[in-house]
């Protein structure tokens, strides 16, 4: 009942809180998530994954911002694709029929299975560089007729 009172009067006692021995961790920033690539592939794993979904490891490919989703180490040859530079990476990525292959300072690997651009557009990354290409949907006649029934 004193400690009420004391907070009605307004004169309970001010103590801030100490910042040593806190668990509390803020919002992650974008910013903040960029990948290190000097590290070992299992850091390099964690910090993607750890990211995953918000905010999203990312790194700068082309001059683009490009976010890294769903990762996984890597333990097998290394495997056949097409390289892709990474800004900051000591080795190129290599985009294969399974996603991107990195590689860590200790020369080890991590798959990651999806990309993101700036844009928002999501793509598998195994699919990089066919991005670009754009399919057109052709209907047939009765779809075209099911289309403007529906309109």
């Amino acid at each position: 009942v004193e400690a009420v009172h004391l907070i009605a009067d307004g004169k309970a006692p001010r103590i801030p809180q100490p910042k040593e021995g806190a668990t509390y961790e803020g919002i992650q920033k974008k910013e903040y998530a960029e990948i290190s690539w000097d590290q070992p592939a299992a850091a390099l794993h964690n910090w993607i994954r750890g990211h995953d979904k918000v905010p999203g490891a990312w790194a700068t490919i082309d001059g683009q911002v490009v976010t890294f989703y769903g990762s996984s180490l890597l333990d097998a040859s290394v495997p056949a694709g097409q390289e892709l530079a990474i800004k900051g990476a000591s080795r190129p990525g290599l985009v294969t029929k399974n996603g991107l292959v990195v590689f860590g300072n200790d020369g080890k690997m991590v798959l990651v299975r999806n990309l993101q651009f700036e844009d928002g557009k999501m793509i598998p990354a195994s699919k990089y560089f066919s991005a670009d290409e754009t399919t057109t949907l052709e209907l047939t006649e009765e779809e075209k007729k099911m289309a403007e029934d529906i309109r």
